[in-house]
Order: structure tokens, then C-alpha cells, then sequence
């Protein structure tokens, strides 16, 4: 319930502190006399939007605070746990508003988004007027409606989870279906592209070990080069050794005819001989290690200028060779297997669509008895709210070819005023009197499965007569028994009904200054001259006194 509103600079209202009790309180004053604007400001305290408007002229800004006190299983409760707001055992909404129009807002002290506040104002406190747009008129609440009346929460959950199950299977269908869409089209290049890898065959840092080797060949081919050249030298036409070899034998000849002369000279070609025997041996050592094959570096270079030529047409590096060899067989494997894959997910979609389907059928069967249990009682109501001609319909329309989260059905709350007229919308055919009783029927109805404990009806018996106030009353009444019901009134009738009585009223705070709304708990005999100013008007008279307490004393 409502325990208690605090106001602060709201538009006429400075101060206001209101202490509030369960059961019905009406709210009673002149015309013009700030009723709207408190539940103006208490809208705002419960996530309504915001307004520059509202602050107190000269003031920088305003505060409104609803402290509210709910069974602990109620569903605000978790969402305020779901957003790791303290759980208190009272809830306090809090809505600051900035004369720029600005706001900030509160609940328990920890600052919250304004649609976060109104998620749990919303699941608390229900405001009905004649001409109100949202609540039961809305006819995007009436399915929900209808399925807290009906108490068909648990299938509605379920049926939510199967929507659920079947979305994703739906999701991984399309992503599958995609996906081998793909591969299909890309299937020759994948191919082409994946032969011409496995051909080349590319490893992990072959592009640096091939790198060296290449330059290793080409040294050692300069190296080649040096070596010809010294062997050319030494053993080619014009080498050395066959001369001097030629020359040590004419001169021996020489030393053998007893010319000793020459002796030294035979010694020293002797030795070169020697010297170049061991040249050529280091020679041939030397080109036996240096063995060179030129059609390595061909090989080499040919294997490391196709690995090149590859990475660039893959827009990779050598090394990204591999990831691409991989990507593409791959995608022939996603191509040869995605079929099998696509079916086992469409079979699993299918088993997901039968599920919501049964799901769906026996809730709109749940649904389609609630509207005929809801049809009646809210039926039973009219009569007693002077709407005996009128006749309350759920309208059900079922469409099997709707797949929702909510199921197949569309339920709007039609009325036909009298009989013989066309029967449609709420919103459209009740005026605004009517209206106003088609809801307070319907809450009658709803309030004990309906998660709102605290109902505000501002104002719903404008334009009806005595008897309808009476009945209106009545109901209100009845329905204060079930949640806290605070009723804003110009009707007698009404203000009867309510256990308190409370008078909003304009005063001027000092002679010359600002007038300020003032909200007076009424006891019996100040009550009693209230509901003889309603009833008799500007002027009241001894004979309204009379007919408000005989009033009183009715309903007592």
C-alpha cells in the first residue's frame, strides 16, 4: 500500500507531508482546488515524465517522495533485486525535478533510470481516470489481463520459454543456411584455390629457411667461379708445372754432363714443383667442398618465388599460407557436412515449432475459457453500476500463422452499450461515464489476481447521476476490501463510501503572498459538512447537513 507521500516546491504545493491507510480514502475538494495537481505530483513519483512546469515558481526544483510498503513476494520486489537496489521492507520512490527540466530519480536512496522507476511504479500503483489512455483501456494490456484473471501465468511462461527455444532454433537454421549458402557459391574457387595449396604444400617458416639457402647457393656459385679461375690457372694450357717440369729435365740433363751450375736452380724448380702439387691438392679439396649444383638454387628459387606469388594473391604472408589451406578446407568440409548439419537443425526446429504449437493451442484454449469466465463477471458488475443494457465482451481472436512470445491470440475488451448497437473497442464506444464504469467493473473483477495494491480513480464518476454515484460507491468499496483504493470525488455518493476523508483545499500562506494547497484529514463532523457542501453546493444549508448525515449514517 500507499504509506505515505511527501511533496516539496510541486507546482502550488510548498510542503506536503500526507500519511496514508489502507482500505478507501477519498479526496474531496472545490473545483480548481489542486487535486490534480497532487496526483500530478504523485505520477511523477512514480516514473511519470518529467516537466519544467511542475517546480514552484521561483524555486530551482521539486521533490516527491512515495513511500509504498509491499507483500514480500511481490514482483517489484524482484526487479528491484534484479538491479541490486536494497530490498527494504518499505520502497521508497523518489523523483527530483529540475527547473531546466531536468530530473533525477530514486528508489531507496540508489539512483535509478526514469524507466526503471516506472517498471515498479507501474507494478504498485494503477491510475484510472475517465478519459485514461493507458491501463485496461490500452488494449495492449488486455491478453495480460486476461491471463492474470484466468491464472494462466504458468502456461504463459511456458509457452514464453518454447517461443524462446524455438526463436534460437530458427536463428541457427538461418546462420546454417547461410552459411552452406556461402560455401556453395564460393565452392570452385575453394577448390581450385585449396588444389593449388596442396600442391605447394607451404610450412611454417619455409619462406626464412628457403631465404638462406638461396643466398647460401649464390655464394657458393660466386665461390665456383673464384675456383675456375684458379684451377684454369694452374692446370689449364698455360699452367706452370708441365714448363718448369720440362725445364728441371733439361737442366738435370745438363748437371748429369757434369755442369754442377745449375744445381741450385733444379733444387729451387724442385721445390715450386713440389709447392704447386700440394696447390692443386688443396685445389681439389677445396672443390670437393664446395660441391655446387645449379639446379638446387633453380629449385630453391623457383619453390620460394611460387610461395611469394602465392601470399600476395592470398593478400597474406607466406606463414598465413597454412591459415589459408586450412580456411578453404574448411569450407569444402562446412559444404560436404553443412547439409547433414542443416537437417539435424531444421529437424530441431521442427520438434521446437511442435512444442510451441501444442503450447499455443492449449493456452488459447485456457484463454478462450477465461474470456467467457471474465465475459460473466464482469456481466454480473454492470447491472449493479447502472449498466444493466450493456453487455462486456472479450474479444479472441486466434491466428495460427502468429508465431509470438504471447501465442496465437489477440484479446480486446469490446462493450456494446445497448442493445441493438454495434459492438467495438472500449475506448471507442463507452463514453466517458460509461467508461469509467466499464473499468471500475473490471478492476471489481480483477483485483484479487491483479499484482497493483494500491488503484487511484481520479475523477470517475463525472457526468453520472445520483444513483450510478451510489453504485459507483458501492463498488469501490467492495474493491477497498481487496487492495487500497484512494478515490478522487465530487460525488457524495462516493465520499460515503470511504473509511477516510480527506479535503484539499487552497490558502494563502500570508496576506499579498502565494497561495499553497493544503490537505486536511476530515473527522465525522467536519466530513459531514463536506458532504453537505457537495451535495448543497456554494451555499450550504441545514437541510444539506441533514441529508449528508442521514448519508453517513447509511453507509455506516
Amino acid at each position: 500500500m500507499l504509506n505515505a507521500l511527501s511533496v516539496r516546491n510541486i507546482v502550488l504545493i510548498d510542503q506536503l507531508d500526507l500519511a496514508l491507510d489502507g482500505g478507501m480514502t477519498v479526496l474531496t475538494g472545490e473545483t480548481g482546488a489542486g487535486k490534480s495537481i497532487l496526483l500530478d505530483a504523485l505520477t511523477l513519483a512514480l516514473g511519470g515524465r518529467g516537466d519544467a512546469s511542475l517546480v514552484r515558481s521561483g524555486q530551482e526544483s521539486g521533490q516527491v517522495v512515495a513511500v509504498l510498503q509491499l507483500a514480500a513476494d511481490h514482483p517489484a520486489r524482484a526487479a528491484l533485486r534484479n538491479n541490486a537496489i536494497p530490498d527494504d521492507e518499505d520502497i521508497i520512490l523518489r523523483r527530483v525535478q529540475f527547473a531546466d527540466g531536468r530530473t533525477r530519480s530514486f528508489i531507496n536512496d540508489q539512483p535509478v533510470s526514469a524507466a526503471l522507476l516506472q517498471r515498479v511504479g507501474s507494478q504498485i500503483v494503477e491510475i484510472h481516470g475517465q478519459h485514461d489512455d493507458r491501463a485496461l483501456v490500452d488494449a495492449a494490456t488486455h491478453c495480460a489481463a486476461l491471463d492474470t484473471f484466468g491464472e494462466l501465468g504458468v502456461s504463459v511462461a511456458r509457452l514464453r520459454d518454447a517461443w524462446a527455444t524455438l526463436t534460437d532454433a530458427q536463428e541457427a537454421v538461418a546462420a546454417q543456411q547461410a552459411e552452406v549458402a556461402a560455401a556453395l557459391a564460393a565452392e570452385d574457387y575453394a577448390r581450385h584455390t585449396l588444389e593449388e595449396l596442396s600442391k605447394i604444400k607451404p610450412q611454417l617458416g619455409e619462406e626464412a629457411e628457403l631465404a638462406e639457402r638461396r643466398t647460401h647457393l649464390q655464394q657458393i656459385e660466386r665461390l665456383v667461379s673464384d675456383v675456375g679461375e684458379i684451377d684454369e690457372i694452374l692446370n689449364g694450357p698455360s699452367a706452370p708445372a708441365p714448363a718448369l717440369a720440362s725445364l728441371m729435365r733439361r737442366l738435370m740433363r745438363k748437371i748429369d754432363g757434369g755442369s754442377t751450375l745449375f744445381q741450385p736452380i733444379v733444387d729451387t724448380i724442385d721445390a715450386s714443383l713440389a709447392s704447386l702439387d700440394r696447390t692443386s691438392d688443396a685445389l681439389e679439396e677445396l672443390k670437393r667442398e664446395i660441391a655446387y649444383n645449379p639446379a638446387e638454387l633453380e629449385d630453391v628459387e623457383e619453390r620460394l618465388f611460387a610461395l611469394r606469388a602465392l601470399a600476395r594473391k592470398h593478400q597474406t604472408t607466406c606463414d598465413g599460407l597454412t591459415e589459408v589451406l586450412a580456411k578453404y578446407s574448411a569450407d569444402l568440409e562446412t559444404l560436404q557436412s553443412g547439409e547433414t548439419c542443416l537437417a539435424a537443425l531444421e529437424a530441431a526446429q521442427a520438434k521446437a515449432l511442435e512444442s510451441y504449437r501444442k503450447l499455443a493451442e492449449a493456452l488459447s484454449a485456457g484463454r478462450a475459457k477465461a474470456a467467457k469466465a471474465l465475459g460473466k463477471a464482469v456481466g454480473f458488475e454492470l447491472p449493479y453500476l447502472k449498466l444493466g443494457s450493456a453487455t462486456f465482451i472479450v474479444d479472441h481472436q486466434i491466428d495460427t500463422s502468429r508465431i509470438a512470445a504471447s501465442g496465437y491470440d489477440q484479446i480486446a475488451f469490446h462493450v456494446q452499450t445497448n442493445p441493438g448497437t454495434a459492438a467495438g473497442p472500449l475506448l471507442k464506444v463507452a463514453s466517458g461515464g460509461e467508461l469509467s464504469r466499464f473499468l471500475l467493473a473490471l478492476k471489481v473483477v480483477l483485483a484479487n489476481r491483479s499484482s497493483a495494491p494500491v488503484l487511484i480513480f481520479d475523477e470517475i464518476d463525472t457526468g453520472v447521476g445520483g444513483a450510478v454515484a451510489d453504485a459507483i460507491g458501492r463498488r469501490l468499496a467492495r474493491l477497498a476490501g481487496k487492495v487500497q483504493v484512494l478515490a478522487v470525488t465530487h460525488a457524495p455518493q462516493v465520499a460515503a463510501r470511504a473509511q477516510r476523508h480527506l479535503l484539499i483545499e487552497k490558502q494563502m500562506v500570508k496576506e499579498g503572498t502565494f497561495m499553497r494547497i493544503h490537505v486536511k484529514p476530515l473527522d465525522t463532523p467536519a466530513r459531514q459538512e463536506e458532504v453537505a457542501r457537495m451535495l448543497a453546493g456554494a451555499q450550504v444549508t441545514d437541510e444539506a447537513r441533514a441529508a449528508a448525515s442521514k448519508l453517513l449514517s447509511e453507509v455506516e
